[in-house]
């Protein structure tokens, strides 16, 4: 604070430390914050009681019994979150005996008995996707992906030979740049001004 601020203060202070409607009104203040504070004595918690021994068949038939309704929690509704996937650093190999090709309109499970279980399954409205593995995910920039609509195949970028697809991907396979690679790059050439 700046020292005129603080003269300003203490002065004004000092002004109402006399006057008796202040310090009237400053001791009914502490007589009800004392007030309050003995109406809300902190209370040593009370012990709570051990727990009866349950025989091992009563725990678990009241395990798999649901609460009644009156204490279940309100049902949240809870945004989806994709589930966080390590990015790779570098390409690794991948090999699998689950190979084979998937075709337009067929069904999640179908998917599952070609190729196993996918790494990760995302879920957005009517539409699903699932990850699969592909040896080139660092160089790819992403997994094989299978998209869903309404629980059937509609689309599918993939990249491992191993999984194919016999409907039109909207993601073809990558192609070789086109033209000649000049080594270092293009050039580029700045014309100094002339001077007169």
């Amino acid at each position: 604070m700046r020292r005129s601020t603080l003269l300003m203060c203490a002065l004004l202070m000092i002004a109402t430390s006399g006057c008796k409607q202040i310090n009237e009104q400053w001791t009914k203040v502490k007589a009800r914050i004392a007030a309050a504070r003995q109406r809300i004595k902190p209370t040593q918690p009370a012990p709570t009681p051990p727990a009866p021994a349950v025989p091992q068949a009563d725990t678990a038939m009241h395990a798999a019994a649901p609460p009644p309704p009156s204490l279940r929690e309100p049902p949240h509704r809870r945004v989806p979150q994709a589930p966080e996937l390590p990015r790779p650093t570098h390409d690794v190999p991948y090999e699998s005996p689950n190979t084979g090709t998937i075709d337009p309109g067929m069904a999640e499970r179908e998917i599952y008995s070609l190729w196993g279980p996918p790494i990760a399954v995302r879920r957005q409205g009517e539409f699903t996707y699932l990850y699969y593995r592909n040896g080139c995910e660092y160089t790819c920039g992403t997994e094989d992906v299978v998209f869903l609509q309404n629980g059937k195949v509609v689309d599918a970028v993939l990249r491992w030979p191993g999984h194919e697809y016999s409907g039109q991907s909207s993601s073809p396979a990558a192609t070789p740049p086109h033209g000649p690679v000049r080594p270092g790059g293009d050039t580029l050439t700045v014309k100094t001004p002339s001077t007169p």
